[in-house]
């Protein structure tokens, strides 16, 4: 291996990472905004509700990311209604179609998540929450959506490191994330052993420093877990 290649590929990689940080960071917050309605959804005594939710989840875990992405880039300019929409300047855009895709995907695997985390909010808790004369949309914000956030972290958390690594689908379409920036250093320098493994090591530090975030929000979340000092663990 060339070291000197591998350490020049660095200063444009990172460039290509911020862009791999943006699509995630956007895709996620989207995705949970639409995933806790779709979710909650899921949960509902009526069968007509949790239909189209189901379809929807079912659908976007059960084809790949990449046909997905390219659905979205390539299939929707094939509608002469939408490239006569208001929505064409954005859809026109490769960044916005991969931001539209990958919320859309992990909007759908987070929402089983939570679903899971929902119907898993001890009984007696929910009980308790009725005895005192909450009502369902108080529960619902005081008790069970702030337990079940707690349940299922470790979980999301593996869903958003998942993201993280499935954003290199993005240079599919033409963008310049992190594994597209390294494409584009292969193709000058023709040196792939060297510049793959400076962008493995890239996403091995964005995801460690986002683990060792999750370990930290999992103690602040559930802080009562520690033992007194003096007690035995």
């Amino acid at each position: 291996m060339d070291m000197q290649v591998f350490l020049a590929a660095f200063p444009e990689l990172m460039k290509g990472a911020w862009l791999t940080l943006q699509l995630v960071g956007v895709a996620i917050v989207i995705g949970f905004a639409i995933a806790l309605p779709v979710a909650l959804l899921r949960v509902s005594a009526n069968p007509l509700v949790r239909a189209v939710p189901f379809a929807y989840i079912f659908f976007f875990r059960g084809t790949p990311l990449l046909v997905q992405i390219f659905l979205v880039y390539y299939g929707l300019s094939q509608f002469e209604a939408v490239r006569e929409s208001f929505l064409w300047p954005v859809l026109r855009e490769a960044y916005w179609c991969a931001i539209i895709a990958f919320s859309l995907n992990t909007a759908a695997y987070s929402a089983e998540i939570l679903r899971g985390a929902i119907q898993a909010v001890p009984h007696g808790e929910v009980e308790a929450a009725r005895a005192l004369g909450m009502s369902r949309a108080l529960a619902y914000r005081r008790v069970i959506l702030p337990r079940a956030f707690r349940i299922c972290l470790p979980a999301y958390g593996n869903e958003v490191i998942l993201m993280i690594k499935s954003s290199a689908l993005a240079s599919t379409i033409t963008l310049l994330d992190l594994t597209g920036m390294a494409r584009k250093i292969i193709a000058v320098t023709y040196q792939p052993i060297e510049t793959f493994a400076a962008a493995g090591v890239i996403y091995l530090v964005m995801i460690f420093l986002f683990a060792l975030f999750l370990r930290w929000l999992e103690g602040k979340l559930h802080a009562n877990r520690k033992p007194a000092p003096g007690m035995p663990n």
